[in-house]
């Protein structure tokens, strides 16, 4: 079984580490780390509480615990998303700062070479979070911005988020039927 960090921070767009979660649960054993805004934006978004995540093979993390498993290295991972990525925890990545479980976290994704995707859901972008993310793109993270499609005639908003989760499940090489291979 895939191991895998779902890490959900104060940036709109909780309902993408919704749907990857609902995807990934029944068949990976995962790591939730929420931020306190991130919580915040769970039950403003989507009406959840964290304890949703609270189900068999997920263990769910304060992102104050900083000494927890998954900040290790020893901690082995297949994989850490951080969905949707702030851009003020984008910035503590790329700066090598860990004031936060999922700051630590992905500062070990990143020493112990693992697959570390970051989903930015900011727009406009400013310079400082181009040359961030251009930084953490340099030192080998994904950059996976919540950009959904339209050339799949998409008939509803699950739709839209159905694509960005595919991508990233692509990313990490986890099989799905989200959506359909692009036929031109």
């Amino acid at each position: 079984m895939k191991r895998f960090i779902i890490a959900i921070t104060g940036a709109s767009g909780v309902c993408y580490a919704k749907r990857l979660f609902d995807v990934l649960q029944p068949q990976a054993e995962l790591h939730v780390i929420i931020s306190e805004r991130g919580g915040e934006l769970l039950k403003l978004e989507l009406d959840l509480a964290s304890k949703y995540f609270a189900k068999e093979n997920v263990t769910v993390y304060r992102n104050s615990k900083i000494n927890a498993s998954v900040a290790s290295g020893s901690f082995p991972i297949d994989g850490m998303v951080v969905l949707p990525a702030s851009m003020g925890t984008i910035g503590r990545i790329a700066a090598g700062t860990s004031e936060s479980l999922i700051e630590r976290a992905a500062d070990v994704a990143l020493k112990e070479r693992n697959k570390l995707i970051l989903v930015p859901r900011e727009t406009p972008f400013s310079q400082i979070h181009l040359k961030n993310m251009l930084r953490l793109d340099q030192a080998g993270v994904l950059i996976l911005p919540a950009n959904p499609a339209f050339y799949q005639n998409p008939q509803s908003v699950d739709d839209l988020v159905d694509f960005v989760v595919a991508r990233i499940l692509d990313q990490l090489d986890v099989d799905h039927d989200l959506t359909e291979p692009y036929k031109p």
